[in-house]
């Protein structure tokens, strides 16, 4: 029952939400091909559920020549544009998820989905963490939204995430799948909403 109705739910508040956004939508692809040169969207393989690899879009936010260096950035970052800054600050580069959702790639609530490279290093704990959908927010994405910060205060960002974020996270995603339900997936909805409106 749990995954019928979060499925309907992924539906509805997708489609919802690109009719919604759809406005903001046309003007973030414009400001993204007149400010820089390349695609609008950037794609990148991500693991989902079952081990299935699949692409994630996002609005792009670093130069060209940047898209296949490091995974992750740090804040700062000087790969990311002007523009990229400001989609990411308001977390406005990930709409275009919103697709991935309606594809059934993701839901709308589930452990971020990572890079093969980081799912083959912790390959038990992905094991459980892919029999469920990965999704847009989860109790890792509220609490480290402010990754890119940490990651920018380290010496070593590489290891920083491998041996510090990821583990973290990897203990939240096995919070999510312990407490999951219809009511905790709406209230994660509801406050990853309002950290986006005000960020800490």
């Amino acid at each position: 029952m749990y995954v019928i109705v979060m499925r309907s739910l992924d539906v509805v508040l997708a489609v919802s939400l690109l009719i919604l956004l759809s406005p903001i939508i046309v003007a973030v692809g414009a400001l993204v091909a007149a400010t820089s040169r390349g695609p609008i969207i950037f794609r990148q393989v991500r693991v989902g559920l079952h081990g299935r690899h699949f692409e994630i879009l996002k609005f792009r936010t670093m130069t060209v020549t940047a898209q296949d260096s490091r995974q992750f950035t740090v804040a700062g970052d000087r790969r990311v544009t002007r523009l990229g800054r400001v989609l990411r600050r308001y977390k406005l580069d990930e709409v275009p998820q919103l697709v991935n959702v309606l594809k059934g790639d993701m839901s709308l609530v589930g452990p971020r989905p990572e890079v093969p490279k980081y799912v083959d290093m912790f390959a038990a704990d992905y094991a459980e963490i892919l029999r469920v959908r990965p999704g847009l927010t989860d109790y890792a994405a509220i609490s480290f939204r402010d990754e890119e910060q940490i990651l920018a205060q380290s010496a070593d960002p590489d290891r920083t995430y491998v041996e510090d974020i990821l583990p973290a996270k990897i203990a939240l995603y096995r919070d999510y799948l312990r407490t999951r339900s219809i009511l905790v997936d709406l209230s994660l909805i509801v406050r990853t909403g309002w950290s986006i409106i005000r960020p800490k």
